[in-house]
């Protein structure tokens, strides 16, 4: 009797032990379902590089683990080719299966991918300059999230401070791209509420070599201030150019030249610009108080630390699109695992609702309605003096 009580002990042990595999197998499972992979699409090399690169050294300082799951991140180069971009894409959202895209850098490859992030159904957290992305909301632009301030942001620092000063006539030169064309539509607008009048308007390719023709017909015009509409390294040959041919109006530039390598190409030609841009820029000179300088300084820290030198702001963007991402991951874990629609579907609502997020260039407040979710605390007016950034003082 005892020997049989003895094999049905055994029995139920060894049954139990089987549970326990099948369960700890499970459990396993589970666990590698619920890593979240995230593509990450940067020019950083191109005609854009010069904005990619910092977007592509931030990569590793993004957090690879957001509550119980860990993040995978998949970095691939577009070379400033938007086809490159889409197809990227392509690979990332139907081979890889990836729960959000961070980028990518520029705004014409950001433009091209649109309908293909909308038929996905994939949350895409675009660092990009241009507006156009997230404005005028649509089903397309309902999956996408700008991670910098949105062009009118900026252009409203730039038109007040033209009011206060005294301008009365505007030059514009942009880029013929998505970044010139929306920088281009928002100026008119608050110029004409302003009685600002455009005098003169000319468009260059970000690859050209000479807009000797375009400066020229600027001048002509006689315009009391030029505002440049480019980025990275295209935002410096019109203000060279100008200079050089002899014009003394004021310089006006947008967030998309806020870069040290600016001041670097453009030497004495860029000295008195000014600009509308983040708080990095001019770090030293930002108060405590502002909640953003923390969350600036421990960013450059951990760059610095590990390349030796700044990161442009442009990286900033990348690191915000981490803190979004980490903030509305265990949001959207709640109601569904990672790899699936239901997730993308959750995350992209979980972005959507973001309150009060402090990154390292302002306050994320989003909406149905605004994908940047920046305000006036996104931005400074800022000035180069004696080759350097600078705070610009306003009375």
């Amino acid at each position: 009797m005892s020997e049989q009580i003895s094999i049905a002990f055994r029995r139920t042990l060894n049954a139990f032990a089987q549970m326990l595999t099948v369960s700890a197998l499970a459990l396993t499972a589970t666990q590698a379902a619920a890593q979240v992979k995230v593509g990450v699409v940067t020019s950083s090399t191109g005609a854009t590089a010069l904005v990619g690169i910092p977007q592509k050294n931030t990569v590793p300082l993004l957090p690879t683990k957001i509550g119980d799951l860990s993040v995978e991140y998949m970095h691939f180069d577009d070379a400033s080719d938007p086809t490159q971009t889409v197809t990227t894409y392509k690979k990332l959202m139907s081979e890889e299966k990836v729960d959000a895209i961070i980028g990518p850098t520029g705004s014409p490859n950001s433009m091209s991918v649109l309908q293909f992030v909308a038929e996905s159904g994939t949350p895409m957290l675009a660092p990009v300059g241009t507006a156009a992305v997230v404005l005028p909301m649509t089903p397309e632009k309902s999956w996408v999230f700008k991670t910098t301030q949105n062009d009118d942001i900026i252009a409203e620092a730039l038109v007040q401070h033209m009011e206060s000063t005294g301008i009365k006539t505007l030059g514009y030169i942009g880029m013929g791209d998505a970044y010139g064309d929306n920088w281009l539509r928002v100026l008119t607008e608050l110029t004409k509420q302003s009685g600002i009048e455009i005098t003169q308007v000319e468009r260059f390719q970000r690859t050209d070599s000479s807009v000797t023709g375009q400066s020229l017909k600027l001048l002509s015009s006689n315009p009391d201030a030029i505002l440049v509409g480019a980025t990275g390294a295209a935002a410096v040959l019109p203000q060279v150019t100008l200079k050089k041919q002899g014009y003394k109006g004021q310089i006006y530039q947008t967030h998309g030249a806020a870069l040290d390598a600016f001041l670097s190409l453009g030497g004495k030609d860029v000295e008195d610009t000014i600009l509308a841009a983040s708080l990095m820029l001019v770090l030293d000179e930002i108060d405590d108080s502002n909640p953003s300088k923390s969350i600036a300084v421990e960013y450059i820290k951990r760059y610095e630390e590990m390349y030796g030198e700044k990161p442009a702001t442009f990286g900033a963007n990348v690191y915000d699109a981490g803190l979004l991402l980490e903030k509305a991951i265990p949001v959207a874990a709640e109601k569904a695992n990672p790899g699936t629609s239901e997730f993308r579907k959750a995350l992209r609502d979980a972005l959507e609702q973001t309150s009060e997020l402090v990154a390292t260039q302002g306050v994320y407040n989003m909406t149905p309605e605004d994908h940047s979710g920046f305000d006036e605390r996104g931005r400074e007016l800022i000035t180069v003096k004696d080759g350097k950034w600078r705070l610009l003082k306003t009375d």
